[in-house]
C-alpha cells in the first residue's frame, strides 16, 4: 500500500477493507457526540456486542434450571470450556487436544513451571528478556525462590547487543548457544509488552531444545495479534491471557498450549484437581480414587470452569474464527505501517519510534519514545479522546487492533498528535 498523509485516502483505505465490518460488532467509547479515538487494544480489547448477551444467557440457565445448566444448558457448563478449544487451537497453530481455557496468565505460567521447570545438576537457570512484562519476571523470580535457587545467580536476563534496538530474537539464540548447558527453563514473551518487537518464536524453540532446555512463550502481546504455529514449532507450552486483543473482558479466562507429547508423561510434576481427571470418573466423588489425568492440555486444568468469565470469550474465539488469523495480520501490517508513515510525517525530534521498521518483526503495535514532557502529552491526548497508554517514564503506546480500529481512527490519531505537540 502506498500511503497518503490525507483523510480522503484513509477513507479509501477503510471503504476496501474486507475486515471493516467487524467494526460495527464492538462498542466503541464515545467521546464529545463522535467515537473515541481507542488505541490501547494491548492493554484492554473493546467489547463485542455479542458478550451482554452471552453472559446474560448463562445467569439465565442459571435462573431457569438450577444445577441442571451444567447438563442439559443449550452450552452444559459441563462441558463448557471444550467449545473453546478448536477455536482457541486454530489462533496459535496448534491441536485442539493442545489448548485449555483456564485461569489467569501468570496462575498459568506458574501452573506450566511445576511441570517445565526441573532444575537439576548443572541446568539450574531460567532464561528471559530484559524488559520482559514485570508479572513475568515476579513469576520465574518466585520459581527459583521456590526451588531454593538464587533469584540473581540463577535468572539470566538476556541484554541487547545495541542498546538502541533493544533485545533481539539473535540477542536470545545467542545467550542460548552460550550458556544453554545451564539452562532449564527458556520462557520469552512473545511480543514485547514495552517496545512491540515480535520475537522469532520457531528459531528460540530450536536455539533452546537444541541446548537441551524447555521452551515456553508469554503470547499475553501476541494472541490474536499474529499467527503462530506452536505444534508445529515443537514449543513445549505457551500461555497467554485474552483480555487484550481477544477482546474477552478484564480480567479473563486465559488460555494454555501444551505441547502433545507431554500429554501422558506421568514423570511431569503437576498439582491436580478434579477438572483435570478424567472425565469419565470426574464426577465419582470416591476419596480413595487415585487422580486419573485426562491424556491432553485439559490434565493441567485444577477447578471447574467460570461459566461467566468463559461466555465472552467463547463469543469473541468465534469472531477470529469468523475474520481469520491471517486476514487480521495482513490488516494490522497495513495499519501499524501507515501509524509509522505518519509519525515520520510528523518530522518531529520529540518522537521517536522504538519498533521496529520492519512489519516481520513487530505486532500491532508502535512505542513512541517522547523526548519532552511524555505525561504531559499523554493526558492532552486522553482529553481529546485519544485513548493509548503511557509505560514509564517516556513511551506512549498505540495499539490499532485490525477488528475494530480504522484506517481514520489511526489518521485521527496521527492529526491530533500533530496539533497537540503544535500546542
Amino acid at each position: 500500500m502506498e500511503y497518503e498523509n490525507s483523510e480522503t485516502f484513509a477513507r479509501d483505505a477503510d471503504n476496501h477493507d474486507e475486515l471493516a465490518g467487524f467494526r460495527k460488532r464492538f462498542s466503541i467509547p464515545i467521546h464529545k457526540d463522535e467515537d473515541a479515538v481507542y488505541l490501547v487494544g494491548n492493554s484492554l480489547g473493546l467489547m463485542p456486542e455479542v458478550a451482554r448477551n452471552a453472559v446474560q444467557n448463562e445467569l439465565d440457565s442459571w435462573a431457569q434450571l438450577g444445577v441442571d445448566g451444567h447438563f442439559k444448558d443449550q452450552h452444559p457448563w459441563y462441558s463448557y470450556h471444550e467449545e473453546l478449544r478448536a477455536a482457541g487451537a486454530s489462533l496459535v497453530g496448534a491441536k485442539p487436544s493442545e489448548v485449555v481455557f483456564m485461569n489467569g496468565l501468570t496462575v498459568n505460567l506458574h501452573l506450566m513451571m511445576v511441570s517445565f521447570f526441573r532444575p537439576g545438576g548443572r541446568r539450574n537457570k531460567i532464561l528471559i528478556e530484559s524488559g520482559a512484562f514485570p508479572s513475568d519476571l515476579y513469576s520465574v523470580q518466585s520459581q527459583l525462590h521456590w526451588h531454593g535457587l538464587d533469584r540473581d545467580k540463577d535468572l539470566i536476563q538476556v541484554q541487547p547487543s545495541l542498546a538502541s534496538e533493544g533485545v533481539t530474537s539473535e540477542d536470545i539464540v545467542a545467550a542460548i548457544e552460550d550458556q544453554g548447558d545451564e539452562i532449564a527453563l527458556v520462557l520469552v514473551g512473545a511480543v514485547n509488552f514495552f517496545t512491540g518487537r515480535l520475537y522469532d518464536m520457531a528459531e528460540i524453540t530450536r536455539a533452546g531444545q537444541a541446548a537441551g532446555c524447555l521452551v515456553g512463550f508469554d503470547l499475553a502481546h501476541s494472541a490474536g495479534n499474529v499467527p503462530h504455529s506452536l505444534h508445529d514449532w515443537g514449543v513445549d507450552f505457551a500461555a497467554w491471557c485474552t483480555y487484550k486483543y481477544l477482546n474477552s473482558g478484564p480480567g479473563a479466562v486465559a488460555g494454555c498450549f501444551v505441547h502433545e507429547r507431554h500429554h501422558a508423561d506421568d514423570r511431569l510434576p503437576q498439582f491436580g484437581g478434579w477438572w483435570g481427571n478424567d472425565p469419565d470418573t470426574r464426577f465419582d466423588m470416591n476419596a480413595e480414587r487415585d487422580f486419573a489425568p485426562v491424556s491432553s492440555a485439559d490434565r493441567w486444568q485444577m477447578s471447574n470452569p467460570p461459566i461467566l468469565a468463559m461466555a465472552p470469550v467463547r463469543e469473541s474465539l468465534n469472531i477470529f474464527e469468523e475474520a481469520g488469523i491471517e486476514n487480521i495480520r495482513n490488516k494490522s501490517i497495513e495499519m501499524t505501517g501507515y501509524l509509522s508513515f505518519l509519525v515520520d510525517e510528523l518530522g518531529s525530534e520529540n518522537v521517536e519510534v522504538l519498533t521496529p521498521d520492519d512489519p516481520r518483526k513487530r505486532g500491532s503495535q508502535l512505542s513512541l519514545r517522547i523526548g519532552r514532557d511524555p505525561v504531559g502529552l499523554f493526558k492532552s491526548l486522553s482529553a481529546k479522546g485519544v485513548a493509548t497508554d503511557l509505560r514509564k517514564p517516556d513511551v506512549i503506546r498505540v495499539a490499532p487492533a485490525p477488528l475494530y480500529n480504522s484506517f481514520h481512527d489511526v489518521w485521527r490519531f496521527a492529526s491530533i498528535l500533530r496539533e497537540t505537540l503544535d500546542d
